[in-house]
């Protein structure tokens, strides 16, 4: 097999896998401007909650491992 047969072999197999992937694309339903909206609005309160939970349990293993270690203050 030559460089030329292999070559030409990938390209086909590129423009397939695109056309391919386009015509899969076409058969999607894409979100409207506001679901989208909603959707990401919906992810920024979830990070913000779940931070804060984090952020407190973080805090009180801080607190519960300070009294094991230097006692109460």
């Amino acid at each position: 097999m030559g460089k030329a047969e292999s070559g030409t072999s990938v390209m086909s197999k590129v423009r397939g896998f695109v056309s391919g992937t386009v015509t899969e694309l076409a058969k999607c339903t894409w979100p409207s401007k506001k679901e989208l909206l909603e959707s990401t609005i919906l992810v920024v309160v979830a990070m913000l909650v779940l931070a804060c939970f984090v952020a407190g349990v973080d805090e009180l293993a801080r607190y519960a491992i300070r009294i094991v270690t230097v006692g109460v203050n």
